[in-house]
């Protein structure tokens, strides 16, 4: 994971280390404010990552519509995809390189503490946010 970079996730995903999801328990489908203005800062949290991720949906949408490949199934293994669009990748591990580490006892306390970090940056952000609610874009 590339520091600062993070992937914009729905609720259905867990705060962890490169997935920022919105508060859970609190609104964040843009129909759902209306006209009300968010009243604390995590429903200003929720309405911006909602509005930021329709942004990407729409933008995505417009480059399927443009290139019709990226809607079909793949037909490179995994590796020739990787090579095709960045070359050799150095952050992107090779298939037969990759396993997941089911049995870690450590894994379990890397999740939580995850967790923690993401939420507390979900939070920094969030109150930021707040803070300059009323400043130009």
């Amino acid at each position: 994971m590339i520091l600062g970079k993070f992937y914009l996730v729905d609720a259905g995903y867990a705060c962890r280390l490169g997935f920022l999801p919105p508060y859970q328990g609190t609104r964040y489908h843009l129909r759902e404010f209306g006209s009300n203005r968010p009243r604390d800062q995590r429903k200003l949290f929720n309405l911006r990552h909602s509005s930021l991720r329709v942004n990407m949906e729409t933008a995505f949408g417009a480059l399927k519509n443009r290139f019709r490949i990226l809607d079909n199934k793949p037909f490179h293994k995994y590796k020739t995809q990787v090579k095709l669009v960045h070359g050799a990748d150095e952050c992107v591990p090779s298939e037969d390189s990759w396993a997941p580490n089911m049995n870690d006892e450590h894994a379990i306390h890397d999740v939580v503490a995850d967790h923690n970090t993401w939420a507390q940056q979900r939070d920094l952000m969030a109150s930021q946010m707040w803070q300059h609610r009323g400043s130009s874009r």
